[in-house]
C-alpha cells in the first residue's frame, strides 16, 4: 500500500520540482551566527494589514505573520520571513531575511516547482541585498528584470516587498531580544 502511494505521488509531483533546503537548513543559512532563534506569530490589525499592503504593493493572504528571529549575543541578528505562493501555477518557497534596520540581508528559493528555466538566478536575487523598502525597489527601477522570467522575478519581488513591510510596521524600533 505504501508503495502505490508513493507512486500516486510521484506522479502527482513534477519531475522538475525541487527543493533546495527545509526550513531547518533555511534558518541554519539566514542566521549562521545565531544563539537561537525564535519563531513568533504577528496578529495583524485591519489597519495594520491595509498598511502593510499598501507598502508592499502586493495584497497580503493573512492577517497572522510568521517570523523568526534570529539571536545572537542578547541581540537580534536578524529576522527570516517564509512565504509559499503560486508562481504561475506552482508554488516557489522563498526567504527573506531582513536586519534589524530594515535592509534585506539575503533571499533565498527554498523550494520551486515551475520549469527550471523560469527559476530567477542566484545573481538576479543578489540585487536585493541592502535593499529597503522604497518607491524603487520594483523591476525596472532599482531591480533588473529578467527576460523569459516575468512572473518568477515579480512573484520574488512582492516577497522581498511584504517582508519588508511587515518589518516596517510590526517590528522596526520595536524589538528586543
Amino acid at each position: 500500500m505504501l508503495s502505490l502511494s508513493l507512486v500516486s505521488l510521484a506522479a502527482f509531483l513534477d519531475s522538475e520540482a525541487e527543493v533546495f533546503y527545509s526550513k531547518a537548513d533555511a534558518l541554519k543559512l539566514a542566521f549562521p551566527e545565531a544563539q537561537r532563534v525564535e519563531t513568533r506569530a504577528l496578529f495583524l490589525s485591519e489597519e495594520q494589514a491595509r498598511r502593510i499592503a499598501e507598502l508592499a504593493r502586493a495584497p497580503i493572504d493573512s492577517r497572522l505573520a510568521t517570523v523568526y528571529v534570529g539571536i545572537g549575543a542578547g541581540n537580534v541578528i536578524g529576522y527570516a520571513f517564509l512565504e509559499q505562493h503560486l508562481v504561475r501555477t506552482k508554488p516557489e518557497t522563498v526567504m527573506v531575511v531582513v536586519e534589524p534596520d530594515g535592509r534585506v540581508g539575503s533571499v533565498y528559493v527554498l523550494a520551486f516547482f515551475e520549469p527550471p528555466e523560469y527559476l530567477p538566478p542566484e545573481r538576479w536575487i543578489r540585487q536585493f541585498i541592502g535593499r529597503r523598502l522604497s518607491p524603487g525597489l520594483r523591476i525596472g527601477r532599482d531591480i533588473q528584470g529578467i527576460t523569459g522570467a516575468t512572473l518568477s522575478t515579480r512573484a520574488v519581488l512582492r516577497a522581498v516587498r511584504r517582508a519588508l513591510a511587515i518589518h516596517e510596521v510590526m517590528l522596526l524600533d520595536r524589538e528586543e531580544p
